[in-house]
This record gives C-alpha cells, structure tokens and sequence, in this order.
C-alpha cells in the first residue's frame, strides 16, 4: 500500500490503517434556508457574524472625487435611491443566504431585454430593490467564455402579484455573493454562492452549547445528598412517603432560618448529609475559548465581535483592530467595488445626464481618529504648507486652493467652502496687470515676505 504526502509510522499506527484518523473524511452539508433563518434570528453569535461585515464595510461610505456641483448631485441620487443602506442590506442577505441581488428599477417595460449602460439618463433609474436569492430564480449559467455574464445566469425569473413568472435581464440585477463556490464541475449551481454561517456551523454550535450547558448547571452548583437507612421500604407506602416529604421539608425550612441541619442520628444506621458543589473556576476560560475560535472562524477580531476590551499587560486592541479594517479595505477593492461597478455607471448617468471620465470615488477611512489626534494632523499639515510657501515652490494662488480643499475635505472648519463663495475677496482672483509684474520682479522672497 503506498501512502503519498501523508507522515506514517508503523510502531505507534500513524497514519497506518490502524490510525483512527485514516478513514476522517470531509462531507458538505448544506444548511437549509430555514436552519439559517432560524440561526439568524435565534442566536446572537450566528447574527453578528453576518451583519458585523456588511455594516462596516458600509458604515463611512465612499468620497465622490469631481466637480462639487457634481459631487452634490451623485450624493444626492445616493440618497434619495437609498444606495448605501440597501447595499449593506444586500450583503447581509447574501452572507446569510449565500446570495442576493440588487434589482435597479427603470421606466423600460420588457425587463427580459438587456439594460445598457450607455442609454441611461437623467433620473432613468426609478427604484432599487434587494432580492434575496429565495425570490429570485435563477436560470441556466452561461458558459460561454466570450459573453459578459459568463458564470451567471442567463436570465432571472420572479413571480408577480398574479402568480405570472416575470423574466429578468441579468444586466438589472446586481448579484452579491455570499462565500463563493470554485467547484464549477462537481457543484455547478446557480451563479450563487454559500452562506457564510456554512463553515462556521460547528463552531458557533459548539459556543452556543457551551454557554447553554454551563448555564443549565448553575442550578446544580449546590446540591445536598443525605441518605436515609431503608428509603426502599418507607417510599413502598404512601404514608411513608408522605411523613417523609413532610420530615425534609421542615428540615430544610429549620436549614434556611438557622443555616443548619438537623438530622436522625444512632451510629452507622442514622441518616447522614453531604453537599456537593461544582467548580465553575475553569468554565469561563472554557467559554472565551470556544468564542476565540467562532471570532477566528468568522474573521472577526474578538473585541469588535463581542464588544469586549482586549485584555493583558498594555494590550489595546488597537493592532486587532487595524488588521480587521485593512482586510476590510481589501474587501471592499477587490469584492465591493467590481460589484458595483455597473450600477455606479447607471448612478453617474442618473445624477449627472452624462458619464465624465474623470469622475470616480474613494472608499472613506474606516479608522476613525479622536480629537486629539485629528488635532495633531492637522498641525503637521498646517507645517507643511507653511514650509511650501517659505519654499515658494508652488504658485500661491494653486497651494492656496489646495489647502482650502484639503480643509474643507477633512472638515477642520464646517461652513469654510460657502464662506470663502460669499466673501468680499474672492479666492483666487485672477491679479492685475501691475500686481503680476510687481510679483515677477519680486520673485519668491516678497511673496514670502507678504504672506
């Protein structure tokens, strides 16, 4: 028998056929959508770890980079379509389920022909509406390599009110993806994927019945065991039983007001009395333990899981934290942004009438800085600009402009951008005649020296 990439040792039966780890297999379960729903609604782990994620890959949102005019329009569009809050709801679904869809509503009324990109307008996106992949059928995927919906389904299918099935256009849904499946041969599918609570089943059972088991023996910490010489014999007759019941209850009734027991005692034939407690002093290091590896299982740092603070000698938190947000600035280039890439070009058109190639977004930080530090920056950068006009380097009408941007960006003083619009001295007027040759045989000393 030949054993490959596998360590054997014939002595202890490692990895042998005697080895009772040889014949360990893995087999895929599926949960069912009503085993996720019922996780999802009765246990708090198993819903934290499906909307934890999604809230904060969304929570601060992305920075629109273009005119302001601009910029205030796709806000605006954002806004009244609810984009940021039914994305996250999206996500959540998909996470949960193993897959939704963003369906953009348009004023076309064959929602089984494509919707173009190109051929949308002012105001042509009418509504936005999160489908989780149990309302939405999916039809065959395409293999065709040279199609763009390649790996998706070819068409949608929803029921309308009448009961008629309504076929729709992949191009109008926007899919998300829970935990992706690569097995295309074995598990084809239906362009979906798995729930994210899938691989992590065992180990949020495992916590949830710990919790449960320690907390159903907190009751049974105290018990009092007393034996009674031929118990057999009087609970043969009721009357037994009864003086019995009624000798133990005035027992225990003498026990609590005196914190004593008095007992029947002649030697080896009396009754005797012992308590037994239980140990509770390893279970809450038993209980973190399993939260640990659900935190681990889920990719969730255990502070932001559990709200809990780190502990140990000068431990913060800070790093856990930090590694979580840049795994969630990664997620959100690599998985969020290609998502969304075709509605951001149906939005753009919707607020604007027009697509400008230069308008694009930047994902907001997700660290966000306290007072003190903000304060702190924002005296560095104030250095800077000072050592670039000293410098004269810059033209100071250009660094001018950048700083009053780079103020109004970072929010240092609320209302800066409209007070410079409606003050007397405009910013960045052009200068006259005789003020720019005074400037040019100046040079960069009396620009530095006037301001």
């Amino acid at each position: 028998m030949w054993f490959l990439d596998r360590l054997t040792n014939l002595v202890s039966a490692l990895g042998t056929g005697k080895d009772k780890a040889t014949h360990s297999a893995f087999v895929a379960t599926s949960l069912t959508p009503a085993e996720l729903n019922a996780m999802h609604r009765g246990d708090w782990l198993a819903r934290k770890i499906v909307d934890i994620i999604p809230h904060d890959m969304t929570r601060e949102w992305r920075d629109w980079q273009a005119e302001d005019d601009q910029i205030e329009a796709i806000e605006e569009a954002e806004r009244a379509l609810g984009v940021q809050q039914k994305v996250a709801e999206a996500l959540q679904r998909a996470r949960l389920l193993g897959g939704a869809g963003l369906y953009v509503g348009t004023d076309d009324v064959d929602v089984g022909e494509e919707l173009r990109h190109d051929r949308i307008g002012a105001g042509g996106i009418r509504y936005l509406h999160v489908l989780s992949r149990e309302e939405l059928t999916a039809g065959e995927v395409v293999r065709d390599v040279l199609s763009p919906f390649f790996g998706r389904p070819a068409w949608y299918e929803m029921r309308s009110v009448a009961g008629a099935a309504v076929r729709i256009h992949p191009s109008r849904i926007i899919p998300f993806i829970g935990a992706p499946i690569f097995d295309r041969v074995a598990a084809p599918g239906d362009g979906w994927g798995d729930s994210v609570l899938q691989v992590v089943y065992d180990a949020v059972q495992n916590a949830a019945s710990s919790q449960q088991h320690i907390a159903g023996m907190i009751p049974e910490a105290k018990v009092d065991v007393i034996k009674v010489p031929g118990l057999s014999d009087t609970l043969s007759t009721a009357q037994g039983t009864a003086l019995l019941t009624q000798r133990f209850t005035l027992m225990n009734q003498l026990k609590s007001t005196i914190n004593a027991v008095l007992l029947e005692g002649d030697g080896e034939s009396g009754e005797t009395w012992e308590q037994k407690t239980i140990r509770f002093a390893e279970f809450p290091e038993l209980m973190r333990l399993f939260l640990q590896i659900a935190a681990g299982a889920a990719d969730i740092p255990v502070t932001r899981l559990l709200g809990q603070s780190p502990a140990g000698l000068n431990a913060t938190g800070d790093s856990d934290i930090r590694n979580y947000y840049d795994n969630l600035r990664s997620r959100q280039q690599v998985e969020l942004r290609p998502t969304l890439a075709p509605f951001d070009e149906m939005l753009i058109r919707h607020a604007l009438g027009a697509r400008p190639p230069e308008v694009h977004y930047r994902w907001a930080p997700l660290w966000q800085m306290d007072e003190a530090q903000r304060a702190e920056i924002a005296s560095k950068k104030a250095s800077t600009t000072k050592v670039y006009v000293d410098s004269g380097l810059i033209p100071l009408d250009a660094l001018a402009r950048a700083t009053v941007n780079q103020l109004v960006e970072d929010g240092t003083y609320p209302g800066l951008e409209s007070a410079i619009d409606e003050s007397p001295d405009e910013l960045g007027a052009p200068p006259t005649e005789e003020e720019a040759a005074a400037e040019r045989i100046a040079g960069p000393q009396s620009a530095t020296a006037e301001t």
